[in-house]
């Protein structure tokens, strides 16, 4: 039986790992998922790694060599990041070398502490690039106001990125723009721009997870269980109008030229493609989003899912105008498509923040833990 994950590729999708665990690497479960599934990237987020660090023991060894060696928390952390990253992009460099430098991407967040901070945010990502030293390389910057300038001269320097936390469509041309403004610069001060590569990150599943909120709330105040037809819209409706302004924004001339000169356009990744309802099928959002030109980062769960009983079609492009209609539909309700998605930005920075903190707090714990075993010693 072919394996549904292969498929995606001949649909021109590429599906990437959403997940960085030590114990993974260690154990050769990931280099089977590379073989068996075709995974063809990575990513992570200071939520991963809170999860990887602070579970089990893999990580407690390098942890001890470093506080023997009276590390900061913060060199802490990052020295044992930086480790998977640099073991996770090697791993990875076939696939960078042999999809010419399409595929083969490991990512690396910037602080979420740095959100806001547009100079701080550039300083961190040239810092990391730096110490990473790897080629498939990708740096995580948020889309907030303050991190797209940050995208911007990151790019420009030479620095490949992932613009992360992306959910309305007027981020997404920002975005966009700033990806073509970097292009242009550094073509036309004679670079070369075939080997910069950068992925618009679109969150999926949690627009989907508030607009139903908002909507089980309008039922319940009107008792009209009409307005649950459109549970499960918003979030597919969102990614495809983003898709359809993808394509128009990459076959311009502005483009072509950059294509041109070897440029690549910036994929939509579709990220948080995981189902939380249980109510739904559980890969809806793998299914829904099929499309060439296109990333699906998917979880541990939702790759076994799909593994399993995934279909796969072209799916991407489906009733476009329905898209509009949905949106059309939740405006007339009340439910604000502006603030809905800045909602979700300034949740999903402090949730990546709450989990910074989070390890941060792991980290100190097992020092504290280490130090007093060696002291009873």
């Amino acid at each position: 039986m072919t394996n549904p994950l292969l498929e995606l590729q001949k649909q021109g999708q590429s599906v990437w790992y959403d997940n960085i665990d030590r114990a993974q690497l260690a154990s050769g479960q990931f280099k089977k998922m590379l073989t068996e599934d075709g995974i063809l990237g990575v990513t992570a987020n200071p939520t991963i790694f809170e999860k990887s660090i602070s579970s089990g023991h893999s990580y407690d060894d390098q942890m001890s060599l470093l506080i023997q060696k009276g590390k900061s928390t913060n060199e802490i952390y990052e020295e044992l990041v930086i480790t998977d990253i640099q073991t996770v992009a090697d791993l990875l460099r076939p696939i960078y070398d042999r999809t010419e430098g399409k595929d083969g991407y490991v990512s690396l967040e910037v602080s979420p502490e740095l959100a806001h901070d547009t100079q701080g945010t550039i300083h961190e990502a040239a810092r990391f690039w730096k110490m990473v030293n790897r080629p498939n390389l990708m740096i995580k910057i948020p889309a907030t106001p303050e991190g797209i300038p940050a995208v911007y001269e990151t790019l420009r320097s030479g620095i490949n990125v992932n613009i992360t936390l992306i959910f309305s469509i007027e981020s997404y041309r920002a975005v966009t723009d700033a990806y073509l403004r970097a292009l242009e610069e550094r073509n036309g001060e004679g670079h070369d721009i075939s080997s910069l590569a950068s992925v618009a990150s679109f969150f999926v599943s949690r627009v989907d997870t508030l607009v139903d909120k908002l909507l089980e709330d309008k039922i319940k105040a009107t008792n009209d269980a009409k307005l649950k037809s459109l549970e499960g819209k918003a979030a597919i409706a969102n990614a495809r109008l983003v898709y359809h302004d993808f394509k128009s924004i990459f076959s311009t001339p502005r483009f072509e030229s950059l294509k041109h000169a070897g440029a690549h356009v910036q994929r939509p990744l579709w990220a948080s493609t995981s189902t939380k309802n249980p109510a739904y099928r559980d890969v809806l959002y793998a299914e829904e989003l099929v499309g060439p030109d296109t990333v699906d980062t998917m979880p541990l769960e939702t790759i076994n899912n799909f593994r399993d009983h995934g279909k796969v079609r072209y799916s991407i492009e489906d009733d476009i105008p329905a898209a509009h209609q949905t949106f059309e539909e939740l405006e007339k309700l009340g439910i604000s498509y502006k603030q809905v998605t800045q909602q979700l930005l300034d949740e999903g920075v402090q949730k990546f923040a709450d989990s910074f903190h989070q390890l941060f707090k792991g980290i100190d714990s097992k020092k504290q833990a280490i130090a007093e075993g060696q002291i009873a010693h």
